[in-house]
């Protein structure tokens, strides 16, 4: 959750951190303060700032990053990151194959 007063560095040094110990999957969300009991909300992240984080991770090598401000983590995660690897795959054996059809033309 973004919005407690993270820096971009610090946010920037985590995703690093977690592609280290090998962290395939991140998500991004906005921290909305659930009561007046909970912590504020320090800053409100743009949608800009969050496509950025998802630009930046996909670059990074992760293979699935969700980002922006209605992004929740939770047991759903799971199946969205294999839904993402099945399309993924798909996309790359249509590509390989399209590459395979041009190799038998020439």
């Amino acid at each position: 959750m973004l919005g407690l007063g993270e820096t971009q560095d610090e946010v920037i040094q985590t995703m690093k951190d977690l592609r280290d110990i090998g962290v395939d999957v991140v998500t991004f969300g906005q921290y909305l303060r659930p009561t007046e009991h909970h912590l504020a909300v320090v800053e409100y992240v743009t949608p800009e700032e969050f496509e950025e984080y998802r630009v930046l991770g996909e670059g990074m090598g992760f293979k699935y990053v969700v980002s922006g401000p209605m992004v929740r983590s939770s047991y759903k995660a799971g199946e969205f990151f294999l839904e993402h690897l099945i399309q993924q795959e798909r996309k790359e054996l249509e590509e390989k194959e399209d590459r395979d059809d041009e190799v038998l033309v020439v």
